[in-house]
This record gives C-alpha cells, sequence and structure tokens, in this order.
C-alpha cells in the first residue's frame, strides 16, 4: 500500500484538531489502525481527549503517526516503534534512538539486497518463459 510520506492538511487545521476519522482519512488507514497505535504506546504522546473522550490528533500527531507507517513499511517490530516512542518521550536519549535507527537501517539494507537477488532470479524466469514462447512461436 502506498502512503504519503506526510500528512496533507490544509491551512485551516482545526484548532481542537482532527477526529479519529478525519486524521484516519488524512493518512490514508483505518480509524481502528489508529486507535491500535495509541493503545499500544506507539505515538509519541497518547492522543489528548476533547470533553466528550473523543481523541484528537494535531499536525505534530500526523506528523508522528506518518513516521509510524513508514517505519512499519520498513518492517520495523511494532515492539521496536513503541521503544522508539518511549525513548522520545524523555531528552537526552538522541544517542539510544540513533542506535535503534543505525540497525534499522542495517536490517533494510539486508531486505534491499535479498529483495535485489529475488528480483534477478525473476528476470530470468520471465526471460526464459519469453524465449520459450518465441521459439513455440517460430516453429508454428
Amino acid at each position: 500500500m502506498t502512503r504519503i510520506a506526510l500528512p496533507s492538511v490544509d491551512a485551516d487545521f482545526p484548532d481542537d484538531g482532527l477526529t479519529i476519522g478525519q486524521a484516519a482519512g488524512a493518512m490514508g488507514i483505518p480509524s481502528e489502525t489508529l486507535r491500535y497505535y495509541d493503545r499500544a504506546g506507539l505515538l509519541r504522546d497518547p492522543a489528548p481527549r476533547n470533553a466528550g473522550g473523543q481523541r484528537r490528533f494535531h499536525r505534530e500527531d500526523l506528523q508522528w503517526i506518518a513516521a509510524v507507517l513508514m517505519l512499519r513499511d520498513t518492517g520495523m517490530p511494532i515492539s521496536v516503534i513503541r521503544h522508539v516512542a518511549e525513548l522520545s518521550r524523555r531528552p537526552g536519549t538522541e544517542r539510544e534512538r540513533l542506535d535503534v535507527f543505525v540497525e534499522h537501517r542495517l536490517q533494510v539494507l539486508e531486505t534491499l539486497e535479498r529483495t535485489r537477488i529475488h528480483l534477478g532470479a525473476i528476470e530470468r524466469k520471465i526471460a526464459a518463459y519469453r524465449d520459450a514462447l518465441t521459439e513455440e512461436e517460430e516453429e508454428e
């Protein structure tokens, strides 16, 4: 699924934030995903709630959620994202956060290399099948 890198929110962003449905729509994900992220501790800060108990999401929340979505798309486990969120709530943890991202970068690079190898194998299969079809057509 292709997602936007950063949320596209107009200049008239409401002062009291977006409802969960509006935020989910802006992010292109189901509302239940945002509820899960909030319950699972993946947000930098728990979503604030209005007097009626509804979660309200602000620009900074959407930017954080966009980062979470990107990290999930790169294969970062929920437990590691939760750890990053916990670290981000505490000042002075920049070194620890850097270490998490350096480690994840290595994993992404390994995955990328495996994907390149697999792509090469798929391309060879395609070429072999095209060659076989060309030979059959020439024999007819």
